[in-house]
């Protein structure tokens, strides 16, 4: 979808900032790196450091809990590109769903795809933190789903290039 003069959206979110974690964000919480970042960076939260060998995979703790309070928004928690690209640790799972019932503390499963071992540090940028809508399903059972070209073809259907 093309806007015209698209305006900057907000969502309202309460922050529960857990442990000492209010110390490893600024006053309102998790910030965007720039004017135009759509993901909050998460940082470390952990005694002193952790280290992460190659393909093994930690749960980190952020030290923050959210509340979003526009119906249909959820948090959802992306690897950082440069941290992936660059050390190999990305989010284990893909991309963390944060429900917005759950009350709990943001953890993040870092998984270390390289062949060395990497550490976090308390306070290190260890993943983004992004709010956005979604639907819930309205399940309909039928006999029959509706017809398209593409049918049932699934992986490498349209070819290897």
């Amino acid at each position: 979808l093309y806007m015209n003069n698209v305006k900057n959206y907000t969502v309202a979110v309460n922050i529960k900032f857990l442990r000492s974690a209010a110390q490893l964000y600024n006053e309102s919480g998790p910030i965007a790196a720039t004017e135009g970042s759509a993901g909050f960076d998460l940082r470390a939260d952990v005694d002193g450091s952790i280290s992460i060998a190659p393909g093994q995979r930690s749960l980190i703790g952020s030290g923050i809990s959210v509340e979003p309070l526009q119906h249909g928004v959820a948090g959802f928690v992306y690897s950082r590109s440069g941290l992936g690209a660059m050390k190999g640790l990305t989010v284990a799972q893909g991309v963390g769903v944060i429900d917005p019932d759950y009350r709990g503390e943001i953890k993040v499963a870092l998984l270390n795809t390289s062949d060395a071992t990497h550490t976090v540090n308390r306070g290190d940028r260890i993943a983004q933190l992004i709010f956005k809508p979604y639907f819930q399903a309205n399940f309909r059972p039928v006999e029959e789903l509706g017809e398209t070209r593409r049918g049932e073809g699934g992986f490498g259907h349209t070819g290897n290039n």
